[in-house]
């Protein structure tokens, strides 16, 4: 089995680099427009709709949004575990608004005052790795940038710190997968189709 990774298309605050966790942030027309493109090379070959798939969505609107406008919405249950890292006081703020007030500040190791801690990232991302090496099918998910990349992480059996060495663009695809009977990563951070003006 794999397991896909869809982060959501592009919204006002992933333009603008504040952080996104809870907030209900919309798409984008430009954001609508990657997720219809990312939809339509999932429907071609070689994964042709990944029909057998088992697909979730994070419940929060970009992420919902996406898989639907991909054509994986009617297939989609919502799972709170793919919410977005909850940022606590730094939600809405960019790292430069953070960094003045706290400089050298380093999500990844530092966390966020008043939001998650990144031992309950990792638990949320584990839950995601457990769910989909359960399957004997592929598996896909629609959610957001902090707890893909934690999922890539955790996946690999590596600390939830890892997640800052693999970053995700919106509307990216990833597949997480094996290799030599051991959890590899196959595809990641691909925006071919948005390249290409699929």
């Amino acid at each position: 089995m794999r397991l896909f990774l869809v982060r959501h298309g592009r919204t006002a605050w992933s333009v603008s680099g504040q952080h996104t966790g809870r907030t209900d942030v919309p798409l984008l027309d430009e954001g609508r427009a990657d997720a219809k493109a990312l939809g339509e090379r999932l429907h071609r070959a070689p994964w042709s709709g990944l029909r057998d798939a088992e697909v979730r969505t994070s419940p929060l609107a970009r992420a919902s949004e996406t898989c639907e406008l991909a054509g994986f919405g009617d297939r989609a249950a919502r799972w709170d575990p793919l919410v977005e890292f909850d940022y606590g006081a730094y939600e809405g703020r960019t790292p430069a608004q953070i960094a003045e007030a706290r400089p050298g500040w380093f999500i990844w190791r530092d966390g966020v005052p008043d939001g998650e801690s990144l031992a309950q990232v990792a638990e949320r991302a584990d839950r995601v790795v457990e769910w989909a090496r359960s399957k004997e099918r592929d598996a896909v998910v629609f959610a957001h940038g902090h707890i893909l990349r934690a999922v890539g992480a955790r996946w690999l059996g590596e600390p939830v710190a890892f997640a800052a060495r693999i970053r995700l663009a919106p509307a990216s695809l990833s597949v997480l997968g094996w290799a030599y009977g051991a959890p590899a990563i196959e595809v990641w951070n691909d925006t071919a189709h948005l390249e290409q003006g699929a």
